[in-house]
């Protein structure tokens, strides 16, 4: 009779993922609902409401409307996903023509045209780019989601990572974080460095012990307990923490040698090189069909240690990705430009993925191989056209409203702004969950791991009823959300170096 731990073992592998188009889905659903919530708060200021809510509202509603809804989409309603998408959006659309119904009964009426040539000629603040830290956020909040509840029957099979060959949502997961956090690394955000470059790379190893210490100490608990572990997902001893670590010091040793403007062209020549590798060498059948790990530490963990090779060239074109948009810009028909340029790179490289898949290999998380790179910029990218594009109709009901209070979203610059007007909008964002888990991305994913540990100790998850799968879920969830807000309102960021 097989042992509880062979049991979760076998219900997490030789799975074969989803369909392409299943997981672009899914890109839809965080969008609106952060659509959702910025008309829900623009309605609530004009019915005379006071904004910004007090602290426990606001977080209620937040988690409400922005987690709460990602972790039904992986569970009880996955399979109502594309009906819960079409109904946020019909509900979007009516909101919309509401405020704008209202503005026209209660202002002098301009035309469309009008209208549409003030939006477009109008500026927004630029501090930060609000869809990348939202992208950024909802990675980090979808991984943590992802990694308790794969545990739970709730979750869909297929949304899991994959054996071998396939896209699950998992698998996107894990391309898409170490995309994330190449958008904001100091190279794209052109930060000067100080001192040697020799020195700047020293700094980068010295800052990934986090992620090495973690990965140790996930190594020694899985060890030393009866935890579950997935060998062909990494390997004996690796895991994602040292890919992560490994990942950063690479890149940044070849940013260091090369112009970080040419990243695109490093990440086409790492994973165009690495598939040929693969193709024209035995290693992509000893990672896949010889089951041997008895040859050293490499034959233990060669699914890890080759797949970091893909994973630079994920990191490369993130690089790229995150120069072109932090680019100073304020005008509102620039960054249209700019959202359109970011769907035609991911049409471009989903048709590039078409050709792989058919001439080449399918898709692999395993071996990161081309095909993988390719599906996680062009799904990351996709990912990002829907987030801004949320972001420009909220700042379009912003301007036609005159509500500027909702946070983690572009404001519209005004010329009669005044300085109380500022100190509420600094105050609102001090109270977003959103702000909140970005000001401690490392930690909160840290406290999730640390957590989905603790959960599986104290509850059995595999016999677990699907209310109380999602009961216990988004009890996890609130519980890391928590931590992270009372730390954001009392103004703490966690550093480890």
């Amino acid at each position: 009779m097989s042992s509880h731990r062979e049991l979760k073992e076998a219900f997490v592998s030789n799975l074969n993922g989803t369909s392409l188009g299943e997981v672009a889905l899914g890109s839809f659903l965080a969008p609106l609902c952060l659509i959702g919530r910025g008309q829900f708060l623009i309605l609530y200021h004009l019915g005379k409401g006071v904004l910004p809510l007090p602290w426990i509202p606001q977080l209620v509603l937040d988690f409400s409307m922005i987690v709460l809804p990602l972790v039904l989409s992986c569970t009880v309603l996955s399979d109502l996903l594309h009906l819960v998408i079409l109904g946020l959006a019909v509900l979007a659309g009516a909101v919309l023509f509401c405020i704008c119904h209202a503005r026209k009964s209660n202002a002098v009426v301009h035309s469309q045209d009008t209208v549409a040539k003030c939006f477009l000629q109008s500026h927004v603040h630029y501090s930060q780019v609000p869809f990348v830290t939202i992208f950024r956020v909802l990675v980090n909040v979808k991984t943590a989601i992802s990694i308790l509840a794969v545990d739970f029957s709730v979750f869909p099979r297929r949304y899991a990572k994959t054996e071998t060959y396939g896209t699950g949502v998992m698998d996107f997961g894990v391309g898409a974080y170490v995309l994330a956090n190449a958008l904001v690394c100091p190279e794209a955000r052109r930060k000067e460095v100080s001192g040697s470059k020799l020195n700047h790379v020293v700094k980068q190893l010295v800052s990934v012990w986090p992620l090495v210490a973690l990965g140790l100490v996930r190594l020694a608990s899985i060890k030393m307990s009866d935890y579950h572990e997935h060998v062909t997902e990494y390997g004996v001893h690796w895991n994602f923490f040292f890919t992560l670590a490994i990942v950063r010091v690479v890149a940044s040793v070849l940013l260091a040698l090369f112009p970080v403007h040419r990243s695109w062209l490093l990440a086409l020549l790492i994973g165009g090189l690495y598939q040929v590798m693969l193709e024209t060498s035995g290693l992509k059948h000893s990672i896949i069909h010889n089951r041997d790990r008895t040859g050293g530490f490499l034959q233990a963990n060669k699914e890890g240690v080759s797949s970091v090779v893909g994973y630079v060239a994920i990191y490369m074109a993130g690089v790229q990705i995150g120069l072109y948009l932090m680019r100073p810009r304020t005008q509102v028909k620039e960054w249209i430009r700019v959202i359109l340029n970011l769907l035609l790179g991911s049409v471009v490289l989903y048709t590039a993925l078409a050709v792989c898949q058919a001439y080449v290999e399918p898709v692999s998380r395993r071996i990161a191989n081309l095909p993988f790179c390719l599906w996680t910029i062009a799904q990351s990218l996709f990912f990002l056209t829907c987030l801004s594009t949320a972001d420009m109709v909220l700042l379009f009901i912003k301007n036609v409203s005159g509500c500027s209070w909702v946070s983690s979203s572009w404001n519209p610059i005004r010329r009669d702004a005044s300085a109380t007007e500022e100190k509420i909008k600094e105050k609102i964002e001090g109270l977003c969950l959103i702000q909140a888990v970005n000001r401690n991305q490392l930690l909160f994913f840290m406290l999730a791991n640390l957590l989905t540990g603790m959960t599986n100790v104290l509850v059995d998850t595999f016999n677990c009823s699907d209310s109380m799968s999602v009961c216990v879920l988004l009890l996890y969830m609130f519980t890391n959300s928590f931590a992270m807000y009372i730390l954001h309102l009392m103004k703490i960021t966690v550093k480890f170096w």
